[in-house]
């Protein structure tokens, strides 16, 4: 397929509600996930919503590493899944506090309230319905890769602007850690 640029925060398709996807085995999804898949390889990262490649339509895509799992039982990994017209629905009120970055807001991370357990539904393109019930870092994925789809990037739910900075700045003060990467194999 073929590799998009990554629209950035201020673009209008990034501040809309998605649309529904009508036919989720149609040709034209399964070329937008294949669209999908090749630009996140291309710029590396966990997830994408199709939005951020400038097509509004309720679809995304995300993996979770072992190496960003964080213990919880319900945090384990997964490879990289297609969700289409995805929904979440809170487990609980306990609400987990974290580090996010954002491919559409590059160089910059922030610290963001969510829901520490969610479920989560939606389809493959082979037409099967995906349902789990997630925590850590598996639920914060989900749910940031979601928000796009309702026209939200992660610093529209922050409740303390002062975490909010450049990458860099934030690692070099120590108020942020560096996001964890994959172990290197010798």
């Amino acid at each position: 397929m073929s590799i998009k640029p990554i629209l950035r925060m201020g673009h209008p398709v990034l501040a809309r509600i998605a649309d529904p996807v009508q036919n989720p085995a149609s040709p034209a999804i399964a070329a937008l996930v294949e669209d999908m898949k090749d630009s996140l390889a291309a710029v590396g990262g966990t997830g994408l919503a199709a939005p951020q490649i400038g097509v509004p339509l309720r679809v995304v895509i995300f993996a979770v590493p072992p190496h960003r799992t964080t213990g919880a039982p319900d945090d384990e990994p997964q490879d990289l899944i297609e969700l289409i017209n995805p929904e979440i629905e809170p487990l609980g009120p306990e609400i987990a506090l974290g580090w996010e970055g954002c491919l559409s807001i590059p160089g910059m991370r922030g610290e963001v309230p969510r829901p520490a357990r969610i479920r989560y539904r939606g389809l493959r393109l082979d037409g099967t319905m995906v349902e789990r019930e997630v925590g850590g870092f598996h639920a914060r994925v989900v749910q940031h890769e979601c928000d796009h789809l309702d026209g939200m990037l992660y610093p529209m739910r922050m409740t303390d602007m002062r975490s909010f900075g450049f990458t860099d700045e934030l690692i070099a003060a120590g108020t942020a850690a560096p996001f964890p990467q994959p172990a290197k194999v010798s």
